[in-house]
């Protein structure tokens, strides 16, 4: 049985925990900085394990040694954008936030694959490439598996057909730059162009861009958890098993695409050592433009970065 951790006890770590230990993938460790909180959700989630099945130890903790030994660590930790706030002063608190935790990983769990989580996600998964210093591998991010679940969805609900049906793909930074690919989206093999009309599919495109952003004006206060912790176990469940899925994730780059040194989402293939092969896809002319674009945004929030990754002190 595998050793995960879950970085951050809020909605999306604490329903990820749920997901992992129904899953049975092996003991997890909930940490959070917040005394009581993991604690609380981790003896909440042991008392339903006689009900539901889960032979699995779930410990919550604001120690970072109780995550010593992990395989997989899965970062969530940080502040989600509030009214006022803007994407700079979220990016400066979370990159704060996941230096410190990229230090307590590097120490206690230093040959774990490390999934991040938290926003805005591809240029935070770039930093924890850059602190951990795991390689490209051992890091990437959740972000396009959520965002073509979401266009999945979308289609599901036109078509009228299962989602079991459905595979869809999205590519891009994890935000509004986010590109979603229609002739890679298909209905048991077959281009959803097949079912929907044009101008549909252009607007299941537009609402898969603005699903996060659709969700937070419903709640009023909060963000996606249920959909995001799916996509997370997804990604844990092709590292457990090896079994070489290929999905979308957010990382490193060296040349694919045309790009270098900086992280973003494209399709990879996933199995027991992280990142095993990043699959490169042919697009239109017009996708490359949007894609690059994408590129661009994310690097613009890359050099907004106070990285210090020649400071060592943070291991400390």
């Amino acid at each position: 049985m595998k050793k995960i951790s879950v970085i951050g006890a809020g909605n999306v770590g604490a329903s990820t925990v749920q997901r992992l230990a129904e899953s049975k993938f092996g003991d997890i460790v909930m940490l959070d900085v917040v005394p009581g909180l993991p604690q609380g959700k981790a003896l909440d989630l042991m008392q339903a394990a006689p009900l539901i099945g889960y032979d699995v130890n779930i410990k919550g903790t604001n120690n970072y040694a109780d995550i010593e030994g992990s395989d997989i660590v899965i970062i969530t930790a940080g502040i989600a954008r509030k009214p006022g706030m803007t994407r700079d002063d979220l990016l400066s608190i979370n990159a704060k936030i996941t230096k410190e935790v990229c230090g307590n990983i590097r120490q206690y769990a230093p040959k774990s694959i490390v999934v991040t989580v938290t926003n805005p996600l591809d240029i935070i998964t770039y930093a924890v490439y850059k602190y951990t210093e795991f390689g490209k591998k051992r890091v990437f991010g959740m972000s396009g598996l959520l965002d073509s679940t979401r266009f999945a969805s979308f289609v599901a609900q036109e078509v009228g057909c299962s989602v079991k049906d459905i595979n869809a793909m999205v590519l891009g930074g994890h935000g509004d730059s986010m590109v979603p690919l229609p002739q890679y989206t298909t209905v048991s093999g077959v281009p959803i162009s097949e079912f929907l009309p044009h101008e549909t599919i252009d607007r299941l495109v537009t609402r898969t861009i603005n699903a996060g952003a659709e969700i937070v004006s419903l709640l009023k206060e909060g963000s996606a958890f249920y959909a995001p912790s799916a996509a997370i176990v997804a990604m844990v469940d092709a590292i457990v098993n090896d079994s070489g899925r290929v999905l979308p994730a957010s990382v490193y780059l060296e040349g694919e695409y045309g790009f270098n040194d900086l992280c973003l989402g494209v399709p990879a293939k996933l199995g027991k050592n992280g990142i095993e092969k990043v699959i490169e896809i042919n697009l239109t002319q017009e996708q490359m433009a949007a894609l690059s674009s994408s590129e661009k945004a994310v690097r613009s929030g890359i050099e907004k970065l106070d990285m210090g990754i020649h400071e060592k002190a943070f291991l400390v």
